[in-house]
């Protein structure tokens, strides 16, 4: 049997499906985490084992240490991790240990912004015009060569975190100053790309692609996360076959071979508008906001299974089925405070409750979270349908008629 090392079993909860899925196709599994061995629950300590915890997760000694002491057992084969913040470690701490899987250069690659452009610029994937800045003077001379709009975020910043658009010199001085950079510290620049966002998730198998997905935001991220009144979604297409996807599709494939990702998950996100299609990022982990639930639904399978069946057995099991579209929209309080109550959810139940998938509705007295904190901070609504225009009017009516609430 396989024996996998997968790293923090217990958060955030989606991290169980995970080990789940290497236990049931029968890959003998430890763990290390930073909860004690009594936090296990009993389904949990029948999955796994052996547990190993440590202090920190993101500490690539400790994970190393660990590591040593678990092969001193039993032979490790593969080392995982799904989380951002645990790729790097892991990849060091793998590297270290001789056992096969992401190297740190790919982590390095996949998690800093300004060389895994200047990697992929040159082997020929479209970019938006991007540098590394560590002063003001360098953010201002890059504005004055680009031009603006542009946007400023940490160089290891995931999706909007941490980004701002600034649309003159005075936003950019403000935005240097709230990134540090009058202290030398180093950001990301790059210019704005007009167009739609999406982004396009992959399972892939010794450096090639074999299970895609497409996804659309509406709107794009950097407005969905600053804008109060936005009830934002994302939808999950099943016309990913038809021909207007190839050319994203023929660039997730280039991505990978360039940034030498073999076996793993991956999270790309995309832009497409005047000036064509443009990478914009990748991490070699899965999606957050547990955007694998919708691809689940819509394609009748089980992609932590499939992600299991890569990792421990080396080939797929699973096609996808294209059955249905996917979606969730994000509701959110009318103001910071408390929530009080919700307006419009029985319209909903009436109007589209056999394509409801789940929801999830804080009660009242629960504390808000703010704009900010992302699609699944506050209230939520999912649904699905085979036809992908009607999901997203579906989507569109629940944003007018449900209200959150506060006080």
């Amino acid at each position: 049997m396989t024996h996998v090392v997968f790293i923090e079993p217990r958060f955030p909860p989606n991290q169980r499906q995970f080990v789940r899925a290497l236990a049931e196709i029968g890959a003998t599994v430890s763990a290390i985490g930073e909860g004690s061995k009594e936090s296990l629950d009993e389904e949990m300590r029948r999955y796994l084992t052996h547990y190993e915890p440590i202090g920190n997760v993101t500490n690539p000694q400790q994970v190393l240490d660990a590591v040593r002491f678990i092969q001193q057992h039993k032979q490790v084969d593969r080392l995982e991790a799904t989380v951002e913040a645990h790729i790097m470690p892991a990849a060091q701490a793998r590297e270290a240990a001789g056992i096969p899987g992401t190297s740190t250069r790919t982590a390095f690659l996949c998690r800093d912004k300004p060389a895994m452009k200047e990697v992929l610029r040159a082997g020929g994937v479209p970019c938006a015009a991007s540098d590394a800045v560590s002063s003001p003077a360098e953010a201002f001379a890059f504005a004055a060569r680009i031009g603006y709009p542009l946007i400023l975020k940490p160089r290891d910043g995931a999706g909007a975190a941490g980004a701002t658009r600034v649309d003159s010199d005075a936003e950019l001085a403000e935005a240097v100053r709230a990134l540090g950079l009058e202290h030398g510290r180093s950001a990301a620049i790059e210019e704005f790309i007009e167009g739609h966002e999406g982004f396009f998730d992959t399972l892939t198998l010794g450096g090639e692609v074999v299970h895609e997905f497409a996804t659309h935001y509406y709107p794009n991220v950097l407005e969905a996360m600053r804008t109060r009144w936005i009830s934002p979604q994302f939808i999950a297409t099943n016309r990913i076959d038809q021909p207007g996807y190839a050319e994203v599709k023929a660039m997730a494939q280039k991505v990978v071979t360039l940034l030498g990702i073999e076996t793993s998950a991956t999270h790309m996100e995309w832009f497409s508008g005047p000036k064509g299609l443009k990478f914009s990022e990748i991490g070699c982990r899965p999606p957050g906001v547990r955007a694998w639930d919708l691809y689940n639904v819509a394609n009748d399978m089980d992609l932590y299974r499939e992600w299991a069946m890569l990792i421990a057995a080396g080939r797929p099991s699973q096609r996808p089925s294209r059955r249905m579209s996917a979606g969730i929209i994000a509701l959110r309080p009318d103001r910071d405070g408390h929530i009080s109550h919700y307006d419009g959810l029985d319209i909903i139940r009436e109007r589209f409750g056999a394509w409801l998938i789940d929801w999830h509705t804080p009660p009242a007295g629960t504390p808000t979270q703010g704009v900010e904190a992302g699609y699944m901070a506050n209230a939520w609504i999912r649904l699905k349908h085979p036809d992908y225009d009607t999901l997203r009017h579906m989507l569109d009516v629940v944003g007018q008629a449900v209200k959150v609430r506060a006080r």
